[in-house]
């Protein structure tokens, strides 16, 4: 398995926006990726503008195919305008 976190900066006051096509593109992941085990998004309690997702794919496939998916893709552009910087990504292998 392989895990995901995708740290986020959100600009001041777009939180809401962010929030509202994050949710469309959870919803999506979780209909359409059986190999996508979990995809949530989470805001800080001590940083309201910091959120993750936290991610868990079956195989290094999955995570290959959902970067491809027409509705990932559509999201970035959405959630661009959103954010206060890069995002940080970084990926782990399960230790088991």
């Amino acid at each position: 398995m392989i895990g995901v976190v995708a740290t986020l900066k959100i600009a001041e006051g777009k939180e809401a926006e962010f929030e509202t096509v994050a949710k469309d593109l959870m919803a999506k992941v979780k209909a359409n990726e059986p190999g996508t085990l979990t995809y949530q998004l989470y805001k800080s309690k001590k940083d309201a503008n910091t959120y993750i997702f936290m991610e868990q794919y079956a195989t290094q496939a999955d995570l290959d195919a959902h970067g491809k998916t027409e509705y990932f893709t559509a999201a970035g552009p959405k959630l661009g305008p959103c954010l206060a910087g890069v995002p940080e990504i970084q990926v782990f292998d399960i230790v088991e």
